[in-house]
């Protein structure tokens, strides 16, 4: 799996809005400037993530924008398919949708199981454990192998 900047930006974004005291807003320069985040781009995913439900803009003096949801209930895979689409696509299509000959039929098997493991990782993080920096075993177990670490 190829993680985008989009992806990545949003949630280095969110982690800045969840752990904001008293939900203030946070302006997109501020967003952008904390974590390094072009400002043009950051404008667009926001956009996304408005969309979807996951921020709300305020307008005003103490304007900006502040999570629409609880951060406890957003979880990575979330953000990722607000902004990104689905966890898992092949050629633009959900595996599930994915016709193959006969031959090559397994791979469609792959590609389900891939987003199965994807699920089980994205799913189970919310944007609250990334910004109390709290990951879930389902994480810690994986990051505790030193495997995991090597490229490969």
């Amino acid at each position: 799996m190829r993680v985008s900047a989009k992806s990545d930006y949003a949630l280095r974004a969110l982690i800045e809005m969840a752990a904001r005291e008293n939900a203030k807003a946070v302006s997109a320069e501020e967003l952008g400037r904390l974590q390094d985040i072009p400002h043009g781009f950051l404008q667009a995913i926001l956009a996304d993530l408005r969309r979807s439900g996951i921020v709300m803009s305020q307008r005003g003096q103490s304007g900006g924008w502040r999570m629409g949801k609880t951060p406890e209930t957003v979880s990575v895979a979330d953000v990722i398919r607000a902004v990104d689409g689905p966890l898992v696509s092949v050629y633009g299509l959900r595996p599930e949708a994915v016709e193959y000959n006969d031959r090559a039929d397994v791979l469609q098997h792959v590609w389900i199981a891939a987003r199965g493991a994807l699920r089980e990782v994205f799913e189970q993080v919310s944007i609250q454990d990334l910004a109390d920096g709290a990951m879930p075993e389902v994480v810690t177990s994986r990051t505790a192998d030193e495997d995991a670490w090597q490229p490969h």
